[in-house]
């Protein structure tokens, strides 16, 4: 199967359809509508048989379970071909008795790491950079985090934030900074004059017209 890409113009942009594709991975074939009505984490690592890589990969396997209860899947990426994937796999699992229970895109031709903006100049003309992509059940790109190839990403900040993105679009409220499932959240500020006299009294922890903050269940 060759893998194909839907032509984009520029990079993707945050709420708006995720570049769509469809490409060989390590358990067969996938493509973006494969994932529609769940959220997807789709992620870039510079090559296989790499350290830093092989911790996140570790750390996403070892997650895995978190992100499924959220109804949320997991693929990876890179420009090395499925064998060399399946070798790093069972390499991982003999050497550290870690499983990788997720699907790894074959990216020879670099179509979908171009579609994404994960081939970076500054960085390797050949190489993915440590690029992360929250995609909702709708296909819309709904954050994006690039880190450089010297150092590993947090796999538990990209779980917080599928929460943080999940309880925004359940309750209509945004989250502060370093916000877990169970703190308050952020009410969004009054659009009218009459309204903003009023935020006081409507209950919420307040501070001030523009800064009020609730518990959501």
């Amino acid at each position: 199967m060759t893998d194909t890409i839907e032509a984009t113009a520029g990079l993707p942009r945050l709420n708006e359809t995720a570049p769509n594709f469809e490409a060989k991975t390590t358990h067969g074939p996938k493509k973006l509508s494969d994932y529609k009505g769940k959220w997807l984490v789709l992620f870039s690592h510079p090559a296989d048989f790499t350290p830093v890589c092989t911790t996140e990969f570790m750390a996403f396997a070892k997650a895995h379970d978190q992100f499924q209860k959220l109804n949320c899947d997991l693929l990876g990426l890179s420009i090395d071909s499925n064998f060399a994937h399946i070798a790093w796999a069972r390499n991982i699992e003999e050497k550290f008795g870690v499983t990788i229970p997720f699907p790894i895109i074959e990216d020879l031709s670099m179509k979908v790491a171009n579609a994404y903006g994960m081939i970076q100049p500054g960085a390797s003309d050949t190489s993915a950079v440590r690029a992360t992509f929250l995609i909702d059940p709708e296909s819309k790109l709904r954050a994006m985090v690039y880190y450089p190839m010297s150092n590993g990403r947090s796999i538990a900040e990209f779980l917080r934030l599928l929460q943080a993105l999940q309880t925004s679009d359940n309750h209509g409220v945004a989250t502060p900074e370093a916000w877990q499932p169970g703190d308050m959240c952020i009410v969004p500020p009054p659009a009218t004059q009459e309204e903003a006299a009023m935020r006081k009294d409507e209950g919420y922890e307040y501070v001030d017209w523009y800064f009020s903050k609730k518990k959501v269940v």
